[in-house]
C-alpha cells in the first residue's frame, strides 16, 4: 500500500523506507520536470490548501507542483473562509474531504493539523506548524543528497532558535542515519520531548541526536552547518529579547571554518542577512539555500503524488 491514501504530519510517523521513497521519488519527478517529460500523476485531483500564516515559498511550491502533477489547487486563507470565522476544524475536515481530494495546511497550531487528519477521510499534508515544518526537513535530506550522495554517517549541525525546523530536522536526521547537533543557548533549546523521542528513532539508524549551548564545539567537523530566523512568524514582539538571546548563534566565516572544507550551508528562508546568517557566508560558494529553496517544488510534488495518485510511482 505504501503511503497512497496517508497523512503526512511529522517525520517521525514515517518508516526509514518511506522517508527513502520521498527521496527516490522526488529526484525521479525532478529530473521529468527538468526533461519535460509529462508527469501527470494527479490529473483531475484538487487539492485544498488552507493558510493560516503567510507564504511565499510554500504557497508557490504547492500551488506550482500540484499544477504540474495535473492537478487543480485551491488557495484558502483566514479572511476568505469560514476558518477565520471560528468554524470547528472538525466541521471544515469533514466537509473538505468531499470536495476535494487533499489538504495541506501551514497554521500556527499544532493541534489543529492533528484535528484536521483525524476527521478528514482524505490525506492531509502538515505545511507548517509551530511545532513541525516537515517538507522542509524532507527537501533538506534531498538536497543534502543531492551533494553528498550519502546520508548516513554524516554531521549536520542546527545553529539558533531550537524552533519548529530544529524538530523536524532531529526527526529527519534520525530516519536516515545522520548525527545531528542543535547549538542553541540555554532557554531556546528544542522540546525536550522531540529531542528524547528522535533519539530513540536514532537508535535504529545508528545515529546520535545531540543538544548542545556551545556553538563552535558542536559544529567541529560539521558537513552541514544550517540555520533558521531568530523570531519566526508569530515572535516578532520577541525580537530585541531574541537577537540578544542569539546573537552569538550566527554562521559566519569563523564558524565555517570549524567544520568540515566542503560543508555546505542551508537556510529554509527567507533569511536575515547579518543575523543568523552573514551576506558573505549566503552568498558564498559553499551555500545552497536557493537550491534547498526550489527543492521544495520537487520533494513536495513526491508526497502529494505518493499521497493521492492512483498510480504506482
Amino acid at each position: 500500500m505504501g503511503l497512497r491514501n496517508k497523512d503526512l504530519i511529522s517525520i517521525h510517523d514515517l518508516s526509514v523506507g518511506e522517508v527513502a521513497t520521498i527521496l527516490d521519488v522526488a529526484k525521479k519527478l525532478k529530473r521529468k520536470q527538468k526533461n519535460g517529460e509529462p508527469h501527470q500523476y494527479l490529473k483531475g485531483k484538487t487539492l485544498g490548501m488552507i493558510f493560516s500564516k503567510a507564504s511565499t515559498r510554500t504557497r508557490v511550491s504547492f500551488e506550482v507542483g500540484f499544477w504540474q502533477l495535473g492537478g487543480h489547487p485551491i488557495y484558502l486563507n483566514d479572511s476568505a473562509s469560514q476558518i477565520g470565522r471560528g468554524e470547528p476544524v472538525r466541521d471544515t475536515a469533514r466537509v473538505l474531504s468531499r470536495f476535494v481530494d487533499g489538504i495541506m495546511i501551514r497554521t500556527f497550531s499544532h493541534e489543529s493539523v492533528l484535528e484536521l487528519a483525524k476527521y478528514a477521510s482524505i490525506p492531509v499534508i502538515n505545511g507548517l506548524t509551530d511545532m513541525l515544518h516537515p517538507c522542509q526537513a524532507l527537501t533538506d535530506l534531498f538536497t543534502i543528497m543531492e551533494y553528498k550522495e550519502v546520508l548516513k554517517g554524516r554531521k549536520l549541525v542546527y545553529v539558533g532558535d531550537g524552533n519548529n525546523m530544529a524538530h523536524s530536522l532531529m526527526y529527519a536526521c534520525a530516519k536516515v542515519g545522520m548525527n545531528m547537533v542543535c547549538a542553541c543557548p540555554q532557554g531556546y533549546q528544542p522540546d525536550p520531548v522531540i529531542v528524547k523521542t528522535a533519539q530513540e528513532d536514532a537508535v535504529h539508524t545508528g545515529c546520535t541526536i545531540e543538544v548542545d549551548d556551545d556553538l563552535f564545539r558542536a559544529s567541529k567537523g560539521a558537513d552541514v552547518l544550517y540555520t533558521d530566523v531568530w523570531a519566526s512568524m508569530g515572535q516578532e514582539s520577541e525580537q530585541s529579547i531574541r537577537q540578544e538571546a542569539l546573537g552569538e548563534y550566527q554562521i559566519n566565516k569563523e564558524l565555517l571554518a570549524v567544520a568540515r572544507p566542503d560543508a555546505m550551508v542551508l537556510h529554509c528562508v527567507p533569511a536575515h542577512r547579518g543575523e543568523e546568517i552573514t551576506e558573505d557566508v549566503l552568498e558564498g560558494p559553499q551555500s545552497k539555500i536557493f537550491d534547498q529553496a526550489e527543492n521544495r517544488l520537487h520533494v513536495q510534488k513526491a508526497i502529494m503524488a505518493l499521497l493521492m495518485s492512483d498510480e504506482v510511482l
